[in-house]
Parts: C-alpha cells; sequence; structure tokens
C-alpha cells in the first residue's frame, strides 16, 4: 500500500514533465526554442518536438503573409499641391532570429509599428522627390511609384527579420481644407460655364426676338402702304364716278350734298337745328328752288351699264379664313340672286303698266265709236 502510495505522485510528475517537454509547431508557423531567454533552437518544420521542462520555453511566430494597413499622411509632391496617401503592405517574417531580437518580446505588435513607421518614410521619400508631381501620382505611373517605395523598404524591413512581398496605394485624395476649396473652385467653373451658356442663349433669343419683331414692322409696314394705296385708288375711282354722274346735274349734286351734310350734323341726343334764312349752310340746298326749282333728272341721261362697269370690282382677299371665304360668296351669291329678282320684278312691273296703259285707249276709241255707230244708225 505505501509503494503504491507512493508510486501514483511519482507516475502523475513523470506524466506531467513529459507533457511539458513535448511541443507542436504547426505547418502555419515557426517556432524558437529559449532558455532563459537565449535562443537555443531554431524550429521551422512543422512536427512534434521535446524541451526542457520549466527551464526552456517555446515562442511561435506566423510563417504566412501577413497584411498592415498604414494611416493616411500627408505628402507634397514637387507641383506643392498636398494630397492625403494611405497605402496597403503585405509582409512575412523571414528570419525569426533576427525578428526575435529586432523586436523582442513585443512580437508582431512592435514590428508593424515600425513597418508602418519605414513604409510611411519611403512614401514621402519617393512622393515627393523631383519630377514627380500630383498628376503622375493619379496617373497610371502610381505603379512604378509604388514599385520604387517596395525596393526601398525591403532594405530597411530586412533589419527587422522582415521580408516585404508588396505595397500598394491605396487612395489620393485631396486634403480636407484642400479639397472644399476644390469643389468650390468646382462649382464656380460650372456656374461661370452657366451663365456663359444662359447669355449665350439670351443673346440668341434676343436677335430672334428682334428679327421677328422687324419682319411684324415691315410686313405691318408693307400691308398698311398697300392698304392706303388701294384706299387712294378706290377713293380717286369713287370721286371719279361721283364726279361723272353728279356732273349731269350740278343743282342736284349741290343740294344732295347740303342733305349730307345736315344728316352729319345732327345726332341722336339732339335733332333740332334752327337755321337763320340767310344762313349760308341752306343757301346750297334752297338757291336752286328758290329760283326755278330742281331740275327734274331724266334716267334717260344717266347710262346704268356703264356706270357698272366703271365701278371697281370687288375681289375676296386670299387670306381670309376660308369659313369667311364662303360667307363672303354666299352674301355675294344673294346678293346677286336679289339684284336678278328685283330686276324681273321691274320687267313684269313694266310690261303690266303697258298693257294697263293700252287698255284704257282701246275702251275709249270703243266708247268714241258708238257714237257715231249711233249717229249713223239714227
Amino acid at each position: 500500500m505505501r509503494k503504491s502510495a507512493l508510486l501514483l505522485p511519482v507516475l502523475a510528475v513523470a506524466v506531467m514533465g513529459l507533457l511539458s517537454s513535448l511541443y507542436i509547431v504547426d505547418e502555419r508557423e515557426k517556432a524558437l526554442v529559449l532558455q532563459f531567454g537565449q535562443i537555443k533552437k531554431v524550429v521551422e518544420e512543422p512536427g512534434l518536438g521535446f524541451k526542457i521542462p520549466i527551464i526552456q520555453d517555446v515562442v511561435r511566430y506566423d510563417r504566412r503573409i501577413l497584411s498592415l494597413d498604414t494611416d493616411a499622411i500627408e505628402v507634397t509632391p514637387s507641383d506643392d499641391r498636398r494630397l492625403v496617401v494611405d497605402a496597403f503592405t503585405r509582409y512575412r517574417i523571414a528570419d525569426v532570429v533576427q525578428f526575435r531580437q529586432a523586436v523582442g518580446i513585443g512580437g508582431t505588435r512592435v514590428a508593424e509599428d515600425r513597418l508602418a513607421s519605414v513604409l510611411n518614410a519611403q512614401i514621402r521619400e519617393v512622393l515627393g522627390a523631383d519630377q514627380v508631381t500630383s498628376d503622375t501620382i493619379l496617373s497610371p505611373q502610381r505603379r512604378d511609384l509604388a514599385v520604387r517605395i517596395l525596393e526601398q523598404a525591403r532594405a530597411s524591413a530586412a533589419g527587422l527579420g522582415l521580408e516585404i512581398v508588396d505595397v500598394r496605394l491605396k487612395q489620393t485624395n485631396l486634403p480636407q481644407q484642400n479639397l472644399e476649396a476644390t469643389f468650390a473652385r468646382m462649382r464656380a467653373e460650372r456656374e461661370r460655364e452657366a451663365a456663359d451658356e444662359i447669355a449665350r442663349g439670351n443673346e440668341a433669343a434676343q436677335r430672334v426676338r428682334a428679327a421677328a419683331d422687324r419682319t411684324v414692322v415691315e410686313t405691318v409696314s408693307n400691308a398698311e402702304r398697300e392698304a392706303e394705296i388701294t384706299r387712294g385708288e378706290a377713293d380717286a375711282e369713287r370721286n371719279r364716278i361721283y364726279a361723272e354722274a353728279f356732273g349731269n346735274n350740278p343743282d342736284f349734286f349741290a343740294f344732295y350734298r347740303s342733305l349730307t351734310a345736315l344728316e352729319r350734323s345732327m345726332n341722336e341726343e339732339n335733332s333740332t337745328i334752327v337755321f337763320s334764312p340767310q344762313s349760308g349752310f341752306l343757301g346750297q340746298m334752297f338757291d336752286a328752288v328758290r329760283a326755278d326749282g330742281l331740275g327734274e333728272v331724266a334716267l334717260e341721261e344717266f347710262d346704268i351699264e356703264r356706270l357698272r362697269e366703271m365701278a371697281p370690282e370687288t375681289e375676296i382677299s386670299p387670306d381670309l379664313p376660308e369659313s369667311e371665304r364662303q360667307r363672303l360668296e354666299e352674301d355675294a351669291a344673294e346678293q346677286e340672286a336679289q339684284q336678278e329678282a328685283e330686276a324681273a320684278a321691274e320687267d313684269e312691273n313694266s310690261e303690266e303698266e303697258a298693257t294697263a296703259e293700252d287698255t284704257p285707249q282701246d275702251d275709249t276709241t270703243a266708247e268714241d265709236e258708238d257714237p257715231l255707230s249711233e249717229n249713223v244708225t239714227n
């Protein structure tokens, strides 16, 4: 019993010591075996390893490619246009011994801080070099700039036991204050272009409007001129017809003109006019009556058909609407039909009067013949 009781603790201690002396290295890792802080063994192959319990310790590092995003920094190219640039890099731990000696117990966190400082320094150096402008950074040539940053950063990162695989520039923007100024300048430029377009449009509209107004004025002036010419010719023709018609009887013409003047001088509100017997206004009207009276106007003295031929023919303007043209044509046709009916009625009245005049003469002749016949009979 005593031996079994002693063997159990010894066995447990032996198992615990055996387990603590074993360690496993994954295929994604590299390991260092440290003894009192000193590197005793470098394990780069995956598998099972042994170490001295309590005295030795195992530190593991990731052997995969790691990524690091740097903070945005301001750079000033050769054209003095400040830019905000941020980048990212891909790296891996190439030499775990040198990495351990460089960063100590800080591990990957300290290594990334130092690597970010190295990258920022190289970015400022490359992008701030001569002949590198903001247009170059924003052009496809930025890939060449990234290669230059990669080559220069590799030498500095090698002292940390790191191998930089790739470096890329992500965003290249203007600083916030410069960005607002740029947007304001762009907005002002667009507003200026819009104002120019509006001014050109207004100018073109003004030219079109002026041309239209000039065309309207010219058209109206030509129409008024033609109307005045036509009206003058019509007045001249009317006066000629009046002169020829009334020239055969001047007294009747003077009487007619006096009646027309009298009619125009009277209005609806006041229809009573008092004249003196010696008024010159009535002289033209009653001189002929005071003398021998108005002469009889013989219709045979006027050639009605000739007067109608002398009257100007009326024409319907082609500019009138179709409905108005039809209405005028219908009115003219109705007037012509009415004139023909009146002419036919006058002809019938003339025939009836002629017949009536012939009938009394026959009766008179018969009556005159009857006494004679009676005398002969007696």
